[in-house]
């Protein structure tokens, strides 16, 4: 049985992974369909393209995604979720979900909280 809470554990590597910065992005973003690199880069705002390039493979690695190149010049690729991932990624909707419903709700509760951790004067 896989312990997340133990560092040892290879379920860490996969949360690692799959909460990464641009993890959840990048298998959101995938979940309405397959999508070529500067689609991904173009729609996930702040990303590098090394960044992009990287967490592909590691998902692509993790069996999350699937790359596939069409044997056109110059070589056309795209990437799109496995069934793994699309299991995963119904889960990811609802989280993002969940924040999108309670940003306002969470920013507040950090204004409050700089207020009353100010130093007074």
């Amino acid at each position: 049985m896989s312990d997340a809470f133990n560092s040892d554990c290879p379920a860490r590597e996969v949360l690692d992974h799959i909460t990464s910065r641009w993890g959840m992005l990048i298998l959101t973003a995938l979940g309405n369909g397959p999508l070529r690199f500067s689609e991904l880069n173009a729609m996930i705002g702040g990303i590098s393209e090394k960044m992009l390039s990287q967490t592909l493979r590691t998902l692509v690695r993790d069996g999350l995604i699937a790359r596939t190149v069409e044997p056109t010049t110059p070589p056309r690729v795209s990437y799109e979720l496995t069934a793994l991932g699309q299991g995963l990624t119904e889960s990811l909707q609802q989280f993002l979900g969940w924040i999108r419903q309670n940003t306002v709700e969470v920013m507040a509760a950090q204004s409050r909280h700089d207020r009353q951790s100010a130093p007074s004067r």
